[in-house]
């Protein structure tokens, strides 16, 4: 299977309703695991493939270290492999077409792209990162790759529960300037109320990714609230590595 076809492949994954599941793995020996039990397709995740290989998330491993891992992980397996990208290792546009087309070049058929000022302070305006999607999309057609972008919103990751419900509508604002920069997915980490979800799934085109954490636990409630990708973000390495250190503690 091409690439092209692997792009293809993992876009149409992607169901309202019958959620396409992503267990984020960390290197390619989790991505084998995950494609020998059976996954459709394997995404990373920045906080865990950050950890695993002793850096800090939000960009402080080297770009060239993260692009390393991301083809040997590619190379690894048959599947679609969707790279958890961060804020593109880069703020000005010109810099994101740069970086994506190496990401691209590494096998990725898919990223995330997040509109938190990374190693910053609050989220990119609107239009600022409209732009930094449309340079995305700029890297892909460069590179000939129907390339997934799934563009995450931090709008509700970190901010308090609560005030949740008076953030839908600009997150819906939000989900419908990055649909017209070219965006595929509507990434909203953090929300985790069924209602909320509910109301974001309905209320754009985009297929809607979650992350599942605190009390949105079920994939079942998941389908239900009109999701299209289900995510665990840093969950399966925190898993992993409590296991790991569990197993040794109980050698004595």
């Amino acid at each position: 299977m091409t690439q092209s076809e692997k792009a293809a492949l993992f876009k149409s994954l992607h169901q309202k309703g019958d959620p396409l599941v992503l267990y984020n793995i960390w290197d390619a020996g989790g991505a084998q695991a995950l494609a020998n039990a059976g996954a459709k397709a394997v995404a990373t995740g920045s906080w865990s493939v950050a950890a695993a290989h002793g850096f800090d998330d939000g960009e402080a491993m080297p770009l060239d270290f993260v692009l390393q891992i991301v083809e040997r992980i590619t190379q690894s397996v048959a599947l679609p492999v969707s790279v958890d990208f961060e804020g593109g290792y880069a703020t000005a546009p010109a810099d994101i077409t740069t970086n994506v087309r190496r990401v691209i070049r590494a096998g990725a058929i898919g990223i995330n792209i997040e509109d938190r000022v990374v190693q910053g302070s609050g989220l990119y305006p609107v239009d600022a990162q409209v732009a930094r999607l449309k340079a995305v999309r700029a890297a892909a057609q460069l590179e000939g790759i129907p390339l997934f972008i799934n563009a995450r919103t931090d709008l509700f990751l970190g901010s308090v529960p609560d005030t949740h419900g008076d953030l839908l509508g600009q997150a819906l604002a939000r989900a419908d300037a990055y649909a017209g920069a070219g965006a595929d997915g509507f990434f909203i980490p953090g929300l985790t109320a069924h209602s909320h979800i509910t109301h974001i799934a309905n209320n754009t085109d985009l297929p809607v990714n979650v992350m599942m954490m605190g009390n949105l636990s079920a994939l079942h409630d998941a389908a239900q609230m009109g999701v299209s990708r289900a995510s665990y973000g840093p969950g399966a390495y925190r898993t992993a590595t409590t296991d790991l250190a569990q197993r040794f503690a109980a050698l004595a």
